[in-house]
Parts: structure tokens; C-alpha cells; sequence
């Protein structure tokens, strides 16, 4: 192991404290590559013993501790790379000592103080990463020293003041200052024009005012990324050079109109100028832009249409011209851009309706705010076809006629729906309660009426998301009136519950009715013959016992098979117990077969003048038209 001269153990998962030179003899150890695993402790003082070592690349452990002085004993370092770790304190200013080094890589610790503007020293230095750390105090001036430097990061830091003037030398490639508290005049920039391979330029989130540069920007011709938002920048925007793909502006106070000059830029894949004070009118030729993916001109004092060509930008994923003075139906080509993900048209002065159909062919959409405008006419069904939907806004509008059904069918991912002050009518379709993911439903002031559904987002739904619309009625809970529909299952379910008890009531009422009215005719002729018949006959026929149809039901077991005794051909004889336990033969007639009847009150007869020991004695008849039985 001592004539090891590199060690590379990266990406694996390592832990515990790296042992000190001692514990290896390493004398010849030129490069040790430790970076992502999960190593603790200090920074290994034994590498300190290494005379010879070149690039100490350990990034993204678990170190503590500061950043070892003893560094800048390594005569022979080019690359120092302790980013990603624990470490604090300040950075030392022996540092300057290593005199060959090339990379010196900090990133994204915890290190405070301000840079030493001995560092200005490393005239070799190429990239220095100080990235998300709380550095404070001003961009040291003597950083100019460092002409070959290529990459400056200091983003994410709290640096303040301006930015120093002939900082940049030409080799510089990536410039990264956002996120501090950096102010004054962006005049600087007019220092980056001998910068020819400068690629990046981030500067967004800080407080930089005055105008861009009138050309410098455009003569940068290896640009790919400006972005400059969230500052105080006023002016108008400068011209880019046709190299750069990212261009965000956004958060500023640019003025002036967007130049035409800008529908140039082929390589643009992304281009936000959103809340600034831009005036006059979308660029009519804006679809030349066919490898645009993102659109931002939110935000602004723009009037006009939106031009018909934006349906050119087949590759376009976000669009948003809201809080504009816009003017002009939605292009049908954008209803054509199948890959939109996110759409923003919201307050402006928009006309026109949906089309009827077609929407369903933005498959992509995620996002749809087209709040405030002056749409009219339907909600078209085919919205319910956008699966990938979460939000769709379309309140304040002069939209009309019923809340598709639709909507509730396919929306599986939709959180978010807002359809509040139109002309809407119908009532709420009950599949809205279908959609599982939807937790903020916004139906008030429009002209709904009728039930307000149950379940799903109507279960917390609150009266604020269904007030203006006079004619709703159910949910107690929001102090809704009834449903005329209520009171009248009310009524039903009350006039169905007296109609159970009733109707067989009255059924049993017209068989013993029926039965009555038979006894009664025999006991007339009784009576003609009483003094004919024997005192017991006569009793017998006064003491004829009364059964209603559903008696005999009940002592059948509705007249099953299961008590069947036989069958005759004019009907069947069930076994039978009555409610007062009495066991009793039940002959039924079949009412279909021809002189059914007839036979019935022939039976009724002879059986009931007969006396004989050998017949069976008869104790009741039941009838009615579609009945009859004797007991």
C-alpha cells in the first residue's frame, strides 16, 4: 500500500471516520476520490502527511468541523472539493498559499464570514463553487486577478453591495450570483461583452436596478441562460443573441413592448417576461418559436390578440398571459396543443365560447385558469375527458346551461374546481360526488336549483361554495331549505306505509264481507227451514266461524306445497292451523278452469245441508271474485 497513488471509493456506503495516515503508510497518495458515502468526523488530518497529494475530492458525507488550515501545508494541491458536507466556521485565508490550485469547491455547508479577498491570489484558480453557504460582506474585488477563472458560484449566499467593475475575465463560462442581497446597477454586465464563452448568466433574486446594457447581451454568442427575475431592473429588454434557449425576466419593472426581435430566437425553449410593465402586443410571428416549451407574459399591461400562430407551438408545456388586457376569442390552434401542461389565461378580456369539441386532445393538462374573461356559451362535455386534470378554474365568466355531467366521469385527478359567477343553470349533477380527489368546489352565484347531491366534496362542502344560487335545497347541515322532493317522499313513504297496513286490511275486509254475505244467504235458508231441522242444525248455522282470506294464508304458510294433501280437479286441499289452533283441511279452487264457480257454490250447498258421519263437516266458506275456499 505505500506506493498506492490513488484511492477511489466513491458512491459507496462507507461510514465511521476515515483512519489517519499512521493507521495506511500512504507517502505517495496523489488523488482521493471519498465523495457520496456516509463518512463522519473531521476532515482526516493524516491526508496532511501527504506530501504529494494532488485532489482531495471528498463532497457529500458527514464531515465536521471547519476547513483544516493545514490545507495550505499541501504545496502539490490543484483540487480541494469539501462541498455537501457539515462544515462550519470561516474559510481560511492560508488558502491563498496553494498557489497551483485549480478547483476550490465549498458548496452547500454551512460557512460563514466573508470570502477573503486573499483568494484573489490563486491565479490559477478555474472553478470556485461557494454555493449555499451564509457567506456575508461584498464580492471582493480582487477576484478580477483570477483570469483564468471559468465557473463563479456565490449563489445562495447573503452577499451584499454591487457587483465590482472589470470583475470578469474572458475565460469566465458560468457566472452564478442569485440569491443574495447584491444591489446597484446592472452596468456591470457591459463588463461581460470580452466574455465570448460565457454560457450562464444567473443573477435572479436580488436587488439590482437600472437598465440592461444596450448590446452586450446580444454579442454574448455562446449564451444559453440569462436569467435575471426577481430584481428592480427597469428598461426595456435587451436583445439576445439567437444561441440562447432561456431568457427569464420575470418580477421586474421592464417596460416598452416586447420585441419583434425576439420571434428570431429559434433555439428558445423557455421565455418568461411575466410581471413586468410591458405594453403593446403579443409579436404576431411569436409561433416561429417552434422549440418553445414554456411561455410567461403574466402579469403585464398587454392588449391585443392572442395571435393565431400560437397554435404553431406544438412543443409548448406552459402558457400564461393572465392579468393582461388581451382581447380576442382563444385561437382554436391552441386547443390543438396536445403537450400544454399548465394553462393560464385568466383576467383578461377574452370572448367566444369552448369549442363544442376537441379540448379532450389536451391529454397533458394538469392546470386550466380561465377565470374572469368574458367566455360565453356551454362547458363543453369533452373537458371531462382531461384524466390529468387537478385545477380547472372557469368562475367569473358568461358561461351558460348545465354543469356537464361529465365532468364527474373522468376527472379522477381533479382537486380543484371552480365554476363560480356565471349564468349556469340545471341542477348539480350528483357525479360531481364521484370525484374522490376533489376537496374545493366553488358552484355560487349562478342560477342552479334543485338537490344539492350527497357524499364526496359535498360532504364539507361550506354555503359560501353554493351562495347566489336561490333555488338549491337539501344539506340541513348549510341551513339549505327541503326539496319539494323531500316532502313529497315524505308523503309517499307515509301514504306507502299506511297503504301496507290498509290494503290488506281492506282485502281481509271484502273476503270476510264475502264469506258474510254466503253465510248469510244460508242462514236465510236455514231460517225458511228451521222448523224443519233438528234445534242442533239450527245452532250450527248460527255459530259458523269467520275467515279472512289472509287467516287462511297465514295457516297455509301462504299455501305451500309443503301442506298440500291432494289435489282435485278443481283445485287443491291444503293442510292448515288457523290463529286460534284449530287444524283444518283448506280446499282452494282453481279460479281458471271453467265452472270453477259453479262447482264452488254447488260443494257450498250439498255440504252444508249434509249430515253424515261419514262426510266432513264444513265450518266456513271464504270467496271473493278471485278467490275461494272452503274450510
Amino acid at each position: 500500500m505505500s506506493s498506492l497513488l490513488g484511492l477511489y471509493l466513491s458512491r459507496n456506503h462507507l461510514s465511521g471516520p476515515v483512519p489517519d495516515n499512521q493507521s495506511f503508510n500512504l507517502p505517495l497518495l496523489e488523488r482521493v476520490y471519498l465523495s457520496k458515502n456516509e463518512l463522519t468526523g473531521t476532515v482526516p488530518p493524516g491526508f496532511g502527511t501527504c506530501k504529494y497529494l494532488q485532489q482531495l475530492v471528498l463532497p457529500y458525507n458527514r464531515f465536521t468541523g471547519g476547513i483544516p488550515p493545514w490545507l495550505s501545508t499541501l504545496p502539490e494541491l490543484t483540487w480541494i472539493s469539501l462541498g455537501g458536507n457539515d462544515l462550519s466556521g470561516e474559510i481560511p485565508a492560508v488558502l491563498s498559499n496553494i498557489t497551483g490550485l485549480t478547483v476550490l469547491d465549498f458548496t452547500t455547508s454551512r460557512l460563514h464570514g466573508e470570502i477573503p479577498p486573499e483568494l484573489g491570489r490563486l491565479a490559477q484558480l478555474q472553478w470556485l463553487n461557494l454555493e449555499m453557504n451564509n457567506l456575508t460582506g461584498t464580492i471582493p474585488a480582487s477576484i478580477r486577478n483570477l483570469s483564468m477563472l471559468s465557473i463563479l458560484d456565490v449563489s445562495f449566499n447573503s452577499l451584499t453591495g454591487p457587483v465590482p467593475r472589470k470583475l470578469f475575465g474572458e475565460s469566465l463560462t458560468e457566472l452564478y450570483i442569485d440569491e443574495n442581497k447584491l444591489s446597484g446597477d446592472v452596468g456591470f454586465m457591459a463588463d461581460l461583452s470580452g466574455c465570448r464563452s460565457l454560457k450562464y448568466i444567473v443573477m435572479n433574486s436580488n436587488s439590482f436596478a437600472g437598465s440592461f446594457p444596450s448590446s452586450t447581451l446580444a454579442n454574448l454568442s455562446s449564451l444559453q441562460i440569462f436569467r435575471a427575475f426577481e430584481n428592480q431592473i427597469t428598461g426595456h429588454i435587451p436583445n439576445m443573441p439567437s444561441s440562447v434557449s432561456f431568457v427569464d425576466l420575470r418580477d421586474n419593472r421592464l417596460n416598452g413592448e416586447i420585441p419583434q426581435s425576439i420571434t428570431e430566437l429559434r433555439n428558445l425553449r423557455g421565455l418568461d417576461l411575466s410581471s413586468n410593465r410591458l405594453s403593446g402586443t403579443i409579436p404576431a410571428h411569436i409561433g416561429k418559436l417552434t422549440e418553445l416549451f414554456g411561455l410567461g407574459l403574466a402579469n403585464n399591461e398587454l392588449h391585443g390578440p392572442i395571435p393565431d400562430s400560437i397554435g404553431n407551438l406544438s412543443n409548448l408545456q406552459v402558457l400564461e398571459l393572465s392579468n393582461n388586457h388581451l382581447t380576442s376569442v382563444i385561437p382554436p390552434g391552441l386547443w390543438g396543443l396536445e403537450n400544454i401542461v399548465g394553462l393560464d389565461l385568466s383576467r383578461n378580456a377574452l370572448r367566444g365560447s369552448f369549442p363544442p369539441e376537441g379540448t379532450e386532445i389536451l391529454k397533458a393538462i394538469t392546470f386550466m385558469d380561465l377565470s374572469s374573461n368574458q367566455l360565453h356559451g356551454k362547458i363543453p362535455p369533452s373537458l371531462g375527458a382531461l384524466s390529468t386534470l387537478t385545477y380547472l378554474n372557469l368562475s367569473k365568466n358568461l358561461l351558460q346551461d348545465r354543469v356537464p355531467s361529465a365532468l364527474g366521469n373522468k376527472l379522477s385527478s381533479m382537486k380543484t374546481l371552480d365554476l363560480s359567477y356565471n349564468s349556469l343553470s340545471g341542477t348539480i349533477p350528483e357525479s360531481l360526488a364521484n370525484l374522490s380527489y376533489l376537496t374545493s368546489l366553488n358552484l355560487s352565484f349562478n342560477r342552479l336549483h334543485g338537490r344539492v347531491p350527497e357524499g364526496g366534496v359535498f360532504s364539507n362542502i361550506t354555503l359560501q361554495s353554493l351562495e347566489g344560487n336561490a333555488a338549491l335545497c337539501g344539506l340541513p347541515r348549510l341551513g339549505l331549505p327541503r326539496c319539494p322532493t323531500d316532502e313529497f317522499d315524505d308523503d309517499h313513504r307515509h301514504r306507502s306505509g299506511v297503504l301496507k297496513i290498509v290494503l290488506p286490511s281492506a282485502a281481509a275486509a271484502i273476503v270476510v264481507g264475502a264469506c258474510l254475505f254466503i253465510l248469510v244467504r244460508a242462514r236465510a235458508h236455514v231460517n225458511k227451514r228451521a222448523k224443519k231441522l233438528p234445534v242442533a242444525a239450527s245452532e250450527e248455522a248460527n255459530n259458523r266461524k269467520t275467515v279472512s282470506y289472509l287467516e287462511l294464508a297465514r295457516a297455509t304458510n301462504g299455501f305451500d306445497d309443503g301442506n298440500l294433501l291432494g289435489a282435485g280437479s278443481f283445485g287443491k286441499v291444503f293442510r292448515g292451523v288457523l290463529d286460534d289452533g284449530q287444524t283444518v283441511a283448506v280446499k282452494v279452487l282453481d279460479m281458471e278452469l271453467e265452472r270453477a264457480t259453479v262447482s264452488f257454490d254447488a260443494e257450498c250447498r250439498a255440504l252444508r245441508m249434509a249430515r253424515h258421519r261419514n262426510l266432513v263437516r264444513i265450518l266456513t266458506a271464504c270467496s271473493n271474485l278471485d278467490f275461494r275456499a272452503l274450510v
